[in-house]
């Protein structure tokens, strides 16, 4: 299994590594994960292109709101509705979206400079 070695800084869930096509964190494997600050669940998300803002309601109800979501695509780096990148961006979050093992890295270095964001990792495969 390749392992995400967690930043020191970093506090809040951490995605480990990738097992059983998952990640794993905090000894838990998730299929498809949401992030916060304070937690990781479990997501049963749509097919990306079905992808609305009322699948993200957990994430959009942190306070302060987050800087803005990381949307993990999947397995390949693709591009999530225009619909819900517009309605995240008319609420002041931005969106940046890759494929979900880049996200999952990508979740662990800005948490370690404690950036308030959220992610929504999308399954490997």
């Amino acid at each position: 299994m390749p392992r995400i070695d967690r930043d020191p800084a970093a506090s809040g869930p951490v995605v480990q590594g990738f097992a059983g096509g998952g990640f794993s964190v905090d000894g838990g494997i998730y299929k498809a994960l949401l992030l916060t600050p304070e937690r990781a669940d479990s997501w049963e998300p749509p097919e990306l292109r079905a992808l609305t803002v009322e699948h993200l309601a957990p994430l959009l109800s942190l306070d302060p709101q987050p800087e803005f979501i990381l949307i993990g695509t999947g397995a390949v780096t693709s591009f999530p509705p225009r619909a819900l990148v517009a309605a995240l961006e008319a609420r002041g979050i931005g969106v940046e979206s890759m494929d979900s093992r880049a996200a999952a890295r990508t979740w662990g270095m800005l948490r370690g400079e404690e950036r308030w964001i959220a992610a929504a990792l999308l399954p490997l495969g």
